[in-house]
């Protein structure tokens, strides 16, 4: 039998109320959370390493290439088969996508967290990891990539997205379902993943690079004080429908690209593929025409994490492209 490695980083599956002000804080470590699978008899396979004890808000691209690292090197170990990663929830796709970039591995890395504390009733916590080192002892898992499994659903990092503030079912991939569930302790897949990946080898990422929002009347002036002030090497857009904008961000755009400054275009609706299928002034086709790039699957904060990766390697637009599209 081989061993599953906990990577603990912290989140709402260490945290309890606070009685006096009422609100939820850490305050359990690795240790106390994994004492609650002593009596499984899955305990005596498992290692645990305390990465971190933060909230999911303060773990940083920097935070997950350290991860990254920790990970590849844990994977290397013959007797480990598989990797769990325990995380909160408001940044877990995030890191869960940068993992299923940077880290080539048949052995499944296992993404997981809470949506409730310890304190509360339904507390899902324990739950999520058991059905999260099933699957990650399960031979069913390889070859997968990073997985994300939350309320015994498991969905590919690639893509899934936390869709509501407060439900355990809150882990979705919106254009395609679950590729599996866990179901009386059996891991059962019902499809492959979607989407092509490219990892991407490095030890490094490109911290400079921003995720703005499309909005009505948008122009270019966050662009510019992009550019100007921040010395920027690369924008994700947030784009309206299929990958739209207002005509007057083409000033910022046609700016960013004449400096060398890469624009990935992705839509800020929840699901859909964006497309260059508009060729008016702003539409998706003029935008590609001048030298947008396409995200095709990607919403807008796993585009962001995927060209501080793909950055670090190449500058040159049509390799990210090809990256990218």
């Amino acid at each position: 039998m081989g061993k599953v490695v906990m990577i603990f980083t912290g989140g709402t599956i260490s945290m309890k109320m606070d009685e006096g002000n009422h609100t939820v804080i850490p305050a359990l470590n690795a240790n106390e959370i994994m004492a609650n699978l002593f009596n499984s008899d899955l305990y005596s396979d498992l290692e645990t390493i305390e990465f971190s004890e933060l909230p999911s808000p303060s773990i940083t691209p920097n935070m997950m290439l350290d991860l990254s690292r920790l990970i590849k090197t844990q994977l290397s170990r013959p007797e480990v088969l598989g990797v769990v990663v325990v995380h909160g929830t408001d940044t877990l796709e995030e890191t869960a996508f940068f993992l299923d970039v940077i880290v080539d591995s048949p052995k499944p890395i296992v993404v997981t967290g809470s949506m409730k504390s310890s304190s509360e009733l339904g507390y899902d916590g324990i739950n999520n990891l058991v059905s999260s080192i099933l699957v990650a002892k399960s031979p069913k898992s390889k070859n997968k990539g990073t997985l994300v499994v939350m309320n015994d659903s498991i969905n590919a990092a690639s893509e899934v997205t936390k869709t509501n503030t407060l439900t355990l079912d809150t882990f979705k991939s919106m254009d395609y379902g679950p590729l599996g569930i866990v179901d009386n302790k059996e891991v059962i897949f019902y499809r492959t993943v979607n989407y092509v990946k490219k990892h991407i080898e490095t030890d490094s990422i490109e911290n400079a690079v921003h995720l703005l929002k499309v909005h009505s009347g948008m122009d270019s002036t966050l662009l510019k004080l992009l550019i100007n002030n921040l010395h920027t090497k690369g924008i994700v857009l947030d784009a309206l429908g299929r990958g739209n904008v207002p005509p007057a961000m083409l000033e910022g755009i046609d700016f960013a690209l004449q400096n060398g400054i890469p624009i990935v275009i992705c839509s800020r609706c929840p699901s859909g593929r964006v497309l260059d299928t508009y060729g008016y002034i702003g539409g998706g086709k003029d935008l590609t025409k001048r030298g947008c790039i396409l995200a095709p699957n990607l919403n807008g904060q796993k585009a962001r994490i995927k060209l501080m990766i793909a950055l670090s390697v190449t500058n040159s637009i049509s390799e990210l492209k090809t990256l990218f599209e």
